[in-house]
Formats: C-alpha cells, structure tokens, sequence
C-alpha cells in the first residue's frame, strides 16, 4: 500500500469517527485512493464511547426519521458490507411517561414520528408491562418501537480498520493535522509525521469542526457537550428492551454479558482541546436514581465503571454534510444528535455526491451555518 511518499490521493478525509470512516470507505469502494487521518485511534472519540443506542424514537428533527430507517438496515446488515459483526440486536424499545404532562409528549411524539415513518405506537401501563415486565410503578404512558436495538460501540473502530484495510484505504492513527494548504493542485495536509497531498479533502472531525473551518478561513459554530455513561456489574436478566424517557434523560439497556448501560445526556465537565474530563456527581446520581426508578430490580446492582464522551452540538440540531462554500473540493461532514445511529448513511450519501452521483438523499448544506470570516 502507498504511504504517501509521492504520491497524489484522490481524497483525504480528516476525523477517524464513523462519520469519516464510513466517507473513507465508500471513496474507496467507489475507485478513489483514500487517505484516512486520525490523532487518535479509530472511532475512540464519540463514535466509541456512546451506548451504542439504535433508535427510531429519539429525532428532535423528525426529518432526519428517512435517514435513520436507512441507516438501520444497514446496521442490521453490517457483516455484510462492513465484514464483521457488531452484536446488532433489535429488542425493541419503550419510551417512558413518569405524570400526565409526559404522557401528553408521548402521545404527540409518537403522532410525528409515525408521520415521519417509524413504527411508533402509544402503549398503556398494562401492555408497557406485557413488553418489559421490569418497569416500576410509576410508568403512567409509554410509546414502543419494535426497531429499537443497539450495536456494540467498543467494536466499531476495529471492525471499520479491518474494512479500511481491506479497500486499500491509508489508514494512518496517531498523526495530527497541524495545517491545510490549498492551492491550484489540490491539498497539502500536514501531519505531525509528515505531508499528505490530495486532490480533495473531507473535514470529519467532530467537535473540532470549528477548529479545522478556521484552516480555510470559515467559521463553523460547532459546540459541544460533555455526556456520562455508567455500566453496571454483570447481573441477571432484568431488562429485555432499550428504555428512554420522554424528556431525553434517559438510555438504558441490558447486554448479552449481562452488564446494564446507562446514560441519556446527563452532563460532566471538560474541554476538546485542553481534556482534563471530570465526572459530575450529581449528574451520575440522577441518572442511576432515573434508571432505578425505571426499572427497580437495578437497586441490586453496583455501578462500575463511569466514563465520558464528548459530542458535536450544531445551531438547528441537524448534520452539516456537503461542499465547503468557496472552496473547491473541500467537504465537511458532521451530525451531533443520533450521529451514532445514522452515522454510515450519512458517510455513504456524502462519498456518492464526492464519487459524482446523485446522493441517494438529499444532503444538509453547510453554507446554512458555515460561513466565511
């Protein structure tokens, strides 16, 4: 394989997430030589560390419901295009009602999303309980979803560089981007380990978007949050299904190993560029309290392990993906909400418009919010 000693890629993608691994790999499969760069390892960032939750039930935007449906086969059928498993399961999932005024969301948010093309249906107490024979007392409504299921986001970032491998895409771990340079033959990327020179390049690095704009003079106002996730000890089925609450605050499912996962946007502390990631406390203790209110028989297990993600977070809450205004062959790429979930679809429509065809969907122009300096 070419390590870039002379030679002219035809595409450099930058962040090595799900979002730029899938791009990566479909550029390659399509007939480019493909460049991969990331500082870290694959998928180690917010591709890896998140529950790994695969569900129709969660879009603040319902526009992006179409993606996700599609994105879904494609998780179903993984070992196929991506050759190797990553314990897709679909057990269904339950979004919770705790009083009146949340069931009220329930029932208008299963409306809109059934709208939107997801399976979703109002479900009373007493079906609830039919499904997940765990729930506590205090459910009063919930909505289900037969889709819902999960895939193993620890396995993602090695599965993907068996893939990349696979289609002779460069893929080079633990080498920064310290500047980009364009001029009339393309883009001189320099790397802690040297220069890459390609003919286009995709910008996929997650919450450091805005940073990687600035390299062409843009602004790209990319945020971020801190998210907690906690895993409990291995433990006895107590739990068949995926479980949120109806406000967002919740993310909860019990795996094969019998280990619980819980989470569902409850804050830490920390800083992309400077780390020193913290727990908050009171963030941890809502979320089990939350979880064990969910499903009491969790009082019985300990907490143990805590880590944290950080997540990009956009203006409108909707993915950026196509051409860079201004600047010719140059592309970004990023989706804060669901991003997991709908991550390779995503990375495939945005290699069909690179590949020149037409993106089986439509694609979420950057020129909405990213703008010249």
């Amino acid at each position: 394989m070419a390590q870039g000693f002379g030679v002219t890629y035809d595409a450099a993608v930058i962040g090595g997430g799900v979002l730029g691994c899938a791009t990566a790999l479909h550029l390659a499969r399509g007939g480019m030589r493909v460049a991969l760069l990331e500082r870290g390892g694959l998928c180690t960032q917010a591709s890896g560390v998140n529950a790994g939750t695969l569900s129709m039930h969660h879009f603040r935007r319902l526009e992006l419901v179409p993606y996700a449906l599609r994105a879904w086969e494609m998780w179903k059928t993984a070992s196929e295009w991506l050759g190797g498993g990553l314990e897709f399961g679909a057990q269904g999932g339950l979004v919770l009602a705790f009083n009146a005024r949340e069931a009220e969301l329930v029932k208008d948010k299963a409306v809109e999303l059934k709208a939107a093309g997801s399976p979703v249906e109002v479900v009373d107490t007493a079906q609830a309980r039919r499904i997940e024979p765990g729930l506590g007392p205090g459910v009063v409504l919930a909505s289900h979803c037969p889709m819902d299921g999960h895939a193993n986001a620890s396995l993602i970032g090695r599965v993907f560089r068996a893939a990349l491998m696979a289609a002779s895409v460069d893929v080079r771990q633990g080498r920064e981007v310290t500047a980009l340079e364009h001029g009339s033959g393309g883009f001189e990327v320099r790397t802690t380990e040297g220069v890459v020179v390609a003919r286009r390049v995709v910008l996929a690095g997650g919450v450091w978007l805005g940073r990687m704009a600035d390299w062409f003079g843009l602004h790209a106002p990319v945020s971020y949050r801190v998210q907690q996730m906690a895993v409990s000890e291995r433990m006895a089925p107590v739990m068949r299904t995926i479980l949120g609450n109806v406000n967002g605050r919740l993310s909860l499912k019990q795996v094969d190993n019998g280990t619980v996962l819980i989470g569902g946007g409850w804050i830490g502390k920390g800083d992309p560029d400077h780390g020193g990631n913290e727990v908050i406390s009171t963030s941890l203790v809502g979320n089990i309290r939350l979880a064990r209110y969910s499903i009491p028989a969790l009082a019985r297990a300990r907490v143990v392990r805590v880590w944290l993600g950080l997540r990009d977070v956009y203006p409108d809450d909707r993915p950026i993906i196509g051409p860079l205004p201004g600047i010719d062959d140059a592309y970004i790429i990023g989706c804060g909400i669901s991003g997991f979930t709908i991550g390779p679809y995503l990375g495939k429509l945005l290699a069909q418009r690179i590949l020149g065809q037409e993106p089986e969907m439509a694609l979420f122009d950057p020129t909405r919010v990213v703008t010249a300096r």
